[in-house]
């Protein structure tokens, strides 16, 4: 995934687009990047590679040397970014979120004589970051060339742009990530988090509709290319990824999650599924909201059988192999004995993707004498790797547990059913269920439904993308 901030302001902005950018530390891992203007020491970059350590450290020795009114800056998951590209159009700094399934053709299409070369990362892609630029400068206008380069590209494609004159921001056409603005009586910032700028002193001023283009500068802000009609925006912003404190279309991320919990008790409560346990438990940290929700509902008592130790191991995703990752998130789970020994108890995590942290989590809780461990997921199997804006970092599909499971079941004959198996009620279903709880050690599982999920986000729901559980763009 990825995350941004920028400010454009009548003084310098520097700290507020370093604190802005640090709260958006929980969307990514690989990259930081921060980009300054100022009209007398011009554009001032830094970007740093964060895998092993946080964003603001970092960036803590750079801050003396960023001066200017107005800058942007990203983390993020894939690319080193804000670039600085100088073209026709003039000289910007740039950073995208999204992903671009057709780069490769792209590239192919419109960049194959010889006068175009892209700096390859050390996966032999191209930036995306730079191919989304190379689009934009093949038009006479910036605003021209994000519709442009938005239109080519198969994906998603959200845009921050800083140039001497201010911020253009670009929301996706189908609006899958959140573009916000807000204000203070010096200028104006543009965020993907609320509430970022909420807490450097900003207050709400605008959300970008899908496909939308704003110019922002110190003295306000203009749509210069109108929102569109049809908007995709991501359900795992609520379920995962965003922040407690964020809102998105006017619904909270926090309050989501409780009643996402409350909806999954219920509707087990309804079919005579809800086991009997001694506590109700979040894997935390994501799945704590959603099972204080399933708490409240069930009757059951919520604890914290296990925490996270975070101060020597704070970020969930990193380092980026996964044996070790797994090692890590292993050495990160302490016990709370009195609460798992002897104990029945009820795990909800916010999804699950390939499994194996979960198992050996279920392990450890055995190991500390568990009587019983019961699973549930806040949202549906996760059926479809996604390919918008790589929230999951599967290969392939058969790497995500439902689809492997699938396979072993029935095999590629196993594979036209996808929609039967997502489907709990049905026989399908309920082998998939009992075969994944088997292999995970769980006693039982249970996944929220997608009428579930969609009920508890709360928005039309023809505007949210589900491509990862059903498929259907």
């Amino acid at each position: 995934m990825g995350g941004f901030f920028g400010v454009t302001s009548k003084t310098d902005c520097a700290l507020d687009v370093f604190f802005g950018v640090d709260y958006h530390s929980h969307l990514g891992t690989r990259r930081g990047g921060m980009t300054i203007y100022d009209p007398q020491y011009g554009f001032q970059r830094q970007i740093h590679n964060i895998e092993n350590t946080p964003f603001r450290t970092k960036f803590d020795k750079d801050l003396i040397d960023f001066h200017g009114c107005s800058g942007i800056g990203c983390i993020s998951d894939s690319d080193p970014q804000p670039l600085l590209v100088r073209s026709h159009l003039g000289l910007y700094a740039i950073t995208t979120v999204g992903a671009i399934n057709n780069a490769e053709e792209l590239v192919k299409q419109y960049f194959s004589d010889h006068g175009h070369q892209f700096m390859a990362m050390s996966s032999g892609k191209v930036n995306s970051t730079e191919l989304i630029a190379a689009l934009i400068n093949q038009k006479d206008d910036i605003v021209s060339g994000i519709l442009h380069a938005q239109e080519l590209i198969d994906g998603s494609a959200t845009v921050l742009i800083l140039t001497p004159e201010g911020i253009i921001a670009a929301r996706d056409k189908l609006g899958r990530l959140p573009v916000l603005i807000g204000k203070n009586e010096n200028g104006y910032c543009v965020s993907f988090e609320s509430f970022a700028y909420q807490k450097l002193g900003y207050e709400n001023a605008y959300e970008l509709g899908p496909h939308e283009i704003v110019k922002i500068t110190p003295d306000g802000y203009e749509t210069v290319s109108p929102a569109g009609e049809e908007m995709k925006i991501c359900a795992f912003l609520w379920t995962y990824y965003g922040y407690p404190n964020s809102n998105y279309e006017g619904k909270n991320v926090e309050v989501m999650r409780y009643r996402n919990g409350e909806i999954m008790a219920r509707n087990e409560k309804k079919n005579g599924t809800l086991p009997d346990v001694d506590y109700v438990a979040g894997v935390p940290d994501s799945g704590l909201p959603h099972a204080i929700g399933y708490s409240k509902e069930s009757g059951y008592a919520f604890a914290r059988p296990f925490v996270k130790y975070t101060p020597t191991w704070p970020r969930s995703f990193m380092p980026a192999n996964q044996s070790v990752r797994n090692q890590v998130a292993k050495m990160k789970q302490i016990p709370v004995p009195e609460l798992i020994n002897g104990k029945k108890l009820l795990f909800v995590d916010d999804s699950i993707v390939r499994g194996t942290q979960l198992r050996e989590t279920v392990d450890f809780l055995f190991s500390a004498h568990a009587a019983e461990i019961h699973m549930r997921s806040a949202c549906p199997p996760i059926m479809y790797g996604c390919k918008y804006l790589n929230f999951s970092r599967s290969n392939s599909d058969m790497e995500l547990i439902a689809r492997r499971t699938i396979q072993e079941l029935e095999g590629d004959e196993g594979q036209k059913h996808i929609e039967e198996y997502a489907d709990s009620t049905t026989e399908r279903g309920k082998c998939m269920l009992k075969t994944i709880c088997e292999k995970l050690g769980f006693n039982s599982l249970g996944y929220q439904s997608l009428d579930g999920l969609l009920e508890a986000i709360g928005i039309d729901r023809n505007k949210v993308c589900t491509y990862c559980w059903n498929g259907k763009e």
